[in-house]
């Protein structure tokens, strides 16, 4: 009898051990997701990224983190790694709508799940969900911000990047606006492909065929702290109109008596409910084959240095 209550015993031991073994949540599923952002050497996507991390480790998803590094032959290469990997879906902010197209369309022909945030991709057919800002409005708010802020009969300017989808949206609300007045001349558009130093040299130029320039809409941050460079660096008066909500711009618009003199408003996006979002979305889907929307647009909203003494930003 002894002997049958050790052998009991030993079980019942051997029996707690292994489940004792096992992860706690054992009993959920756990999805193995890539997700390539823009760049990390940008604010917007290091936010952006801390709201993917957050969500996914609160719904049971193991979130592998890529730096698209605004290359379109980077974030291919990504895809490709991520495929080979098995992954179960894959989702990117694209910094070439086109360029990567071709890689998009790989992963879909070969099984994967296909999302993207932020920024779209001309391979529209093959993306499940897309969640970003509401660009084309954004860009809408840029030009009301912009004809608030400037007399008539004065010029304004416009940074930009045509490869990316998103900020293409932007000029077009931009563009839509701007020109339906006739008060304000548009003068100047250009691409700064992603760098801030490119910025700078095209608010450079344009205040030297135009001194008197009287503001410039900037569709990234990164455009805006080198067009402020340049404004700074000339002794200009024109007033800079951010996109992104970023710190940097916070931090300027704040500075009243010094950057805050030139950088006076800001559309501002929410890249952290982005992250989470599109991250939820994945979730659904690989859990109910179904997402709420292939399109979820995030609103855009305009801070000044009022919105952010108000709203206790600082």
């Amino acid at each position: 009898m002894r002997r049958k209550n050790l052998v009991i015993l030993v079980c019942a031991v051997i029996t707690f051990a292994v489940f004792a073994a096992l992860p706690a949540s054992s009993a959920e599923t756990t999805f193995r997701v890539g997700f390539i952002v823009g760049s990390y050497e940008h604010v917007f996507y290091n936010l952006l990224g801390e709201g993917i991390e957050q969500r996914a480790a609160e719904i049971g998803i193991e979130a592998l983190m890529y730096d698209g590094q605004l290359n379109a032959h980077v974030q291919s290469n990504h895809i490709d790694n991520l495929v080979a990997m098995g992954v179960d879906a894959i989702a990117l902010a694209t910094v070439d709508a086109a360029g990567v197209a071709p890689a998009i369309e790989a992963a879909h022909n070969a099984g994967v799940p296909m999302f993207t945030f932020d920024s779209g991709t001309d391979a529209v057919d093959v993306i499940i969900c897309h969640v970003g800002t509401d660009n084309v409005e954004g860009g809408r708010l840029g030009a009301r911000e912009t004809l608030r802020l400037v007399q008539p009969g004065r010029t304004v300017a416009m940074i930009g990047n045509p490869a990316s989808s998103s900020v293409l949206d932007r000029q077009a609300g931009f563009e839509e606006v701007i020109n339906a007045q006739t008060e304000v001349e548009y003068k100047f558009f250009g691409n700064y492909e992603g760098d801030s130093n490119r910025a700078a040299s095209l608010m450079q130029d344009w205040l030297i065929a135009d001194p008197d320039l009287a503001a410039v809409f900037c569709a990234g941050d990164p455009a805006a702290m080198g067009a402020l460079a340049s404004i700074k660096a000339a002794g200009a008066s024109t007033l800079v109109i951010g996109f992104d909500g970023n710190p940097e711009a916070i931090d300027a618009m704040f500075d009243k008596d010094g950057d805050g003199r030139w950088w006076v408003s800001e559309i501002s996006q929410n890249p952290q409910l982005i992250g989470r979002t599109i991250t939820e979305q994945i979730h659904k889907y690989l859990t109910t084959g179904e997402v709420d929307s292939p399109h979820i647009p995030i609103d855009p909203y305009i801070i000044t240095y009022e919105f952010i003494v108000e709203h206790g930003m600082r």
